[in-house]
């Protein structure tokens, strides 16, 4: 048991060698929880997505440190994992589940116009949406846009006109 204390340390006062041997560990944990967690956690970037993220983050960091007890860290992780799939298979099964944990699509510009109200919604402005056009459809040209979206994960999409 002396020769765990010595080599993770126990409570904040930690050296290097102890740091970083809690770091290795809690990479490899992060790793398998992430593997659990699917690849939707750092794919899609949706807000239940990014709760995620935040979460490993904040957490799994206080492991590291010595901020908190290494075990209880570890099982809260599991437990958000588990809640971030049960929540994903929701989504999935569930249309306004959904839309009320990841919203909706907003149109932004239809028949040639841009939709204020909408942007406004959206928190972008004409050259947002126009950085997105020129991402997403490769073009400055609005003529050749039918549509343009704010996407659930707040990417914008253009859609060309056949």
């Amino acid at each position: 048991m002396d020769i765990l204390t010595e080599i993770f340390g126990q409570g904040k006062d930690l050296n290097a060698l102890q740091m970083s041997s809690r770091a290795i560990i809690v990479f490899i944990i992060a790793l398998l929880l992430i593997r659990i967690s699917g690849r939707r956690s750092f794919g899609l970037h949706t807000p239940l997505d990014n709760i995620i993220t935040i979460s490993f983050g904040a957490v799994l960091s206080r492991a590291v440190v010595g901020a908190s007890p290494f075990v209880p860290v570890i099982i809260s992780c599991f437990v958000t994992v588990l809640l971030h799939r049960f929540f994903g298979w929701l989504v999935v099964k569930n249309p306004k589940f959904a839309s009320m944990v990841e919203g909706d699509k907003i149109l932004l510009y239809q028949k040639g116009n841009f939709i204020n109200d909408n942007m406004k919604r959206a928190l972008v402005c004409k050259e947002d949406t126009m950085q997105g056009v020129r991402k997403s459809a490769l073009t400055e040209d609005m003529g050749k846009i039918e549509k343009v979206y704010m996407e659930r994960n707040g990417e914008i999409s253009a859609i060309k006109k056949q």
